[in-house]
């Protein structure tokens, strides 16, 4: 098996569930605490050993790449007034990883941004991490994938159990177990299934693994539910013949998983992380008590 370097990280999306913040921002560069979130993201990719990372932009997207550029002017005005500490963290974001950049151009769905990184990514296996989906770097899930990758071949995705009410939200694995216990086979995938005809409660989360092979799958997928090009709708073909590009297999996650795809759960995932910080979480939660006891 060949060493999993690249990360493909979709960014084209227009943010409008955040407007009108996102009128002139990128969804991905609004904050969570004090980092964009979009930062959170590439983190992960780099600390599971992925070096390399493709994002996929669209119009209107150019903060994202001066975010992880170096600002000389920036950076000369923190050391003429000998602030190391805010030096480091402004230069922390350009010395993560390499870092590349391609244009979705048409917004025709996930399986469509995945596809765009094909003359990057080659015949490499590579990693796919969606940003509205952050994952506490205490539960190393991409780099239980990529293991799993590397160990079984094809594809691997991350699952996650939620409530039967909520399956409709999310694509949906008919899964069988395996001697692992927190992972499955892959047999069957639907995108957003009415909670009645879900095959399960394990929900496909935002960050998979995948075989190139995908590449060709994507190429002959028509566009199905919202009609774009479903990510879900390809591998669903590479689950169903294993010819095509080896099992599809599934990480069951049950770590901490903060989703800031909505205004509620992107201002809870802030909340969480800045109680969490051992710089800001003593004085943040001594507040927020006060602010409950008094307002609820």
């Amino acid at each position: 098996m060949r060493k999993i370097q690249k990360a493909v990280i979709p960014a084209a999306g227009l943010g409008t569930r955040f407007l009108p913040a996102t009128k002139a921002t990128p969804k991905e560069m609004l904050p969570v605490v004090d980092k964009p979130a979009i930062q959170y993201v590439v983190e992960e990719a780099a600390a599971a050993g992925l070096s390399d990372v493709l994002m996929i932009t669209g119009r209107n997207k150019r903060a994202l790449e001066d975010h992880f550029d170096r600002n000389y002017e920036l950076e000369s005005a923190l050391t003429r007034k000998g602030d190391a500490e805010r030096l480091r963290r402004v230069q922390e974001s350009s010395d993560l990883a390499t870092m590349h950049y391609v244009r979705q151009g048409d917004p025709r769905g996930l399986g469509h941004a995945v596809l765009c990184a094909e003359p990057h990514v080659g015949d490499e296996p590579f990693a796919v991490l969606l940003g509205d989906d952050l994952i506490d770097p205490r539960d190393p899930l991409l780099a239980r994938m990529v293991e799993i990758q590397e160990r079984e071949g094809g594809s691997v995705v991350a699952l996650m159990e939620v409530a039967p009410e909520q399956i409709h939200m999310y694509g949906c694995a008919a899964v069988e177990p395996t001697s692992l216990g927190d992972v499955v086979r892959v047999t069957g995938l639907v995108e957003k299934p009415e909670p009645g005809d879900a095959p399960s409660n394990l929900a496909v989360i935002g960050r998979y693994v995948l075989d190139p092979a995908v590449f060709g799958v994507l190429r002959e997928t028509e566009p199905g539910r919202g009609g774009e090009i479903q990510l879900t709708d390809a591998l669903q073909e590479l689950a169903a013949d294993e010819k095509l590009g080896g099992p599809v297999h599934g990480v069951v996650f049950r770590g901490r998983r903060y989703d800031t795809g909505d205004r509620g759960d992107y201002l809870r995932a802030i909340v969480r992380l800045a109680c969490e910080r051992e710089d800001l979480g003593p004085d943040f939660r001594d507040w927020l008590r006060g602010y409950v006891a008094a307002e609820l």
